[in-house]
Protein backbone atom coordinates (compact mmCIF):
# COMPACT_ATOMS: atom_id res chain seq x y z
CA UNK A 1 0.00 0.00 0.00
CA UNK A 2 1.61 3.62 -0.96
CA UNK A 3 2.22 5.64 1.33
CA UNK A 4 1.77 9.67 0.22
CA UNK A 5 3.70 12.57 1.71
CA UNK A 6 3.10 16.40 1.00
CA UNK A 7 6.25 17.99 -0.43
CA UNK A 8 7.03 21.29 -0.10
CA UNK A 9 9.03 23.02 -3.39
CA UNK A 10 10.43 26.04 -2.70
CA UNK A 11 11.68 28.29 -5.52
CA UNK A 12 15.34 28.39 -6.20
CA UNK A 13 16.55 31.63 -7.96
CA UNK A 14 14.85 32.40 -11.48
CA UNK A 15 14.22 28.74 -12.28
CA UNK A 16 14.73 25.94 -10.00
CA UNK A 17 13.52 24.31 -6.81
CA UNK A 18 14.24 22.52 -4.20
CA UNK A 19 11.87 19.71 -2.70
CA UNK A 20 11.82 19.42 1.27
CA UNK A 21 10.14 16.29 3.35
CA UNK A 22 8.76 16.36 6.69
CA UNK A 23 10.25 13.55 8.24
CA UNK A 24 10.40 12.87 12.00
CA UNK A 25 13.79 10.98 13.99
CA UNK A 26 12.85 9.06 17.38
CA UNK A 27 9.65 10.90 17.25
CA UNK A 28 10.64 14.39 16.98
CA UNK A 29 9.52 16.47 14.26
CA UNK A 30 12.93 16.93 11.11
CA UNK A 31 13.28 19.04 7.90
CA UNK A 32 14.94 16.89 5.07
CA UNK A 33 15.99 17.97 1.58
CA UNK A 34 15.15 15.45 -1.07
CA UNK A 35 18.19 15.25 -3.53
CA UNK A 36 17.71 12.99 -6.09
CA UNK A 37 21.08 13.42 -6.99
CA UNK A 38 22.88 12.32 -3.89
CA UNK A 39 23.71 9.28 -3.36
CA UNK A 40 23.30 8.67 -0.08
CA UNK A 41 20.94 9.88 2.83
CA UNK A 42 22.99 11.89 5.23
CA UNK A 43 21.83 13.59 8.76
CA UNK A 44 23.78 16.48 9.81
CA UNK A 45 25.97 15.58 12.78
CA UNK A 46 25.53 18.59 15.18
CA UNK A 47 21.61 19.40 14.47
CA UNK A 48 20.83 14.90 15.45
CA UNK A 49 21.84 15.56 18.45
CA UNK A 50 18.25 17.47 19.00
CA UNK A 51 16.84 13.78 18.40
CA UNK A 52 19.22 11.44 20.05
CA UNK A 53 19.93 12.13 23.58
CA UNK A 54 23.80 12.43 24.39
CA UNK A 55 24.57 9.31 26.10
CA UNK A 56 22.76 7.31 23.36
CA UNK A 57 24.71 9.09 20.45
CA UNK A 58 27.42 6.61 19.06
CA UNK A 59 28.64 7.76 15.97
CA UNK A 60 31.18 5.62 13.75
CA UNK A 61 34.09 7.60 11.80
CA UNK A 62 34.66 6.03 8.42
CA UNK A 63 38.10 5.83 7.18
CA UNK A 64 36.64 7.08 4.03
CA UNK A 65 35.76 10.47 2.95
CA UNK A 66 32.65 11.85 1.53
CA UNK A 67 32.27 13.67 -1.74
CA UNK A 68 29.79 15.93 -2.88
CA UNK A 69 27.19 18.80 -1.27
CA UNK A 70 29.48 21.72 -2.04
CA UNK A 71 32.54 19.87 -0.57
CA UNK A 72 35.35 18.48 -1.96
CA UNK A 73 36.01 15.90 1.15
CA UNK A 74 34.36 15.49 4.10
CA UNK A 75 35.12 13.57 7.32
CA UNK A 76 32.16 10.70 7.27
CA UNK A 77 30.20 8.86 10.70
CA UNK A 78 27.35 6.73 10.35
CA UNK A 79 25.17 6.43 13.31
CA UNK A 80 21.92 4.47 13.82
CA UNK A 81 18.38 5.72 14.21
CA UNK A 82 15.77 3.93 16.36
CA UNK A 83 13.26 5.03 14.06
CA UNK A 84 13.03 7.36 10.66
CA UNK A 85 9.75 7.88 9.94
CA UNK A 86 7.82 9.26 6.84
CA UNK A 87 3.81 9.61 7.72
CA UNK A 88 3.21 6.06 8.57
CA UNK A 89 5.83 4.99 6.96
CA UNK A 90 8.53 3.89 9.57
CA UNK A 91 12.50 2.89 9.50
CA UNK A 92 13.58 1.11 12.34
CA UNK A 93 16.98 1.08 13.52
CA UNK A 94 17.97 3.19 10.04
CA UNK A 95 21.83 3.45 9.73
CA UNK A 96 22.68 6.83 8.41
CA UNK A 97 25.99 8.87 7.46
CA UNK A 98 26.29 11.36 9.79
CA UNK A 99 28.44 14.48 7.72
CA UNK A 100 28.43 18.19 8.62
CA UNK A 101 25.81 20.28 6.82
CA UNK A 102 26.77 23.95 8.19
CA UNK A 103 27.42 24.99 4.92
CA UNK A 104 24.14 24.08 3.41
CA UNK A 105 22.81 25.75 6.10
CA UNK A 106 24.38 28.39 6.52
CA UNK A 107 23.29 29.11 2.69
CA UNK A 108 19.73 28.50 3.43
CA UNK A 109 19.87 31.21 6.23
CA UNK A 110 21.07 33.56 3.75
CA UNK A 111 18.04 33.29 1.59
CA UNK A 112 16.11 33.53 4.48
CA UNK A 113 15.24 29.10 4.44
CA UNK A 114 14.30 27.26 7.06
CA UNK A 115 17.35 24.56 8.05
CA UNK A 116 17.56 21.07 7.57
CA UNK A 117 18.60 18.10 9.50
CA UNK A 118 19.45 16.11 6.63
CA UNK A 119 19.14 14.91 3.11
CA UNK A 120 17.11 12.09 1.64
CA UNK A 121 19.20 10.54 -1.24
CA UNK A 122 19.05 7.61 -3.79
CA UNK A 123 19.82 5.14 -1.54
CA UNK A 124 17.02 5.54 0.94
CA UNK A 125 14.31 7.10 -2.48
CA UNK A 126 15.19 3.65 -4.30
CA UNK A 127 15.01 1.03 -1.35
CA UNK A 128 11.61 2.94 -0.59
CA UNK A 129 10.64 3.10 -4.37
CA UNK A 130 9.66 6.95 -4.16
CA UNK A 131 7.84 8.86 -6.62
CA UNK A 132 7.57 12.31 -6.57
CA UNK A 133 4.62 13.97 -8.33
CA UNK A 134 5.51 17.56 -8.67
CA UNK A 135 1.75 18.37 -9.79
CA UNK A 136 -0.08 17.02 -6.66
CA UNK A 137 3.52 17.99 -4.77
CA UNK A 138 3.56 14.97 -3.13
CA UNK A 139 5.99 12.02 -2.82
CA UNK A 140 4.56 8.39 -2.96
CA UNK A 141 6.91 5.69 -1.28
CA UNK A 142 5.66 2.33 -3.05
Amino acid sequence: MPHELKIELVPIEQDGFHIFIKARINGKRARFLVDTGASRTVVDKARIMRFIPHEEAEFEKLESFSAGLGTNTMESHTIVLKSLSFGRLVIKDYQTAALDLSHVNQSYGMIRMKKIDGVIGGDLLHRLRAVIDYKMEEVRFL
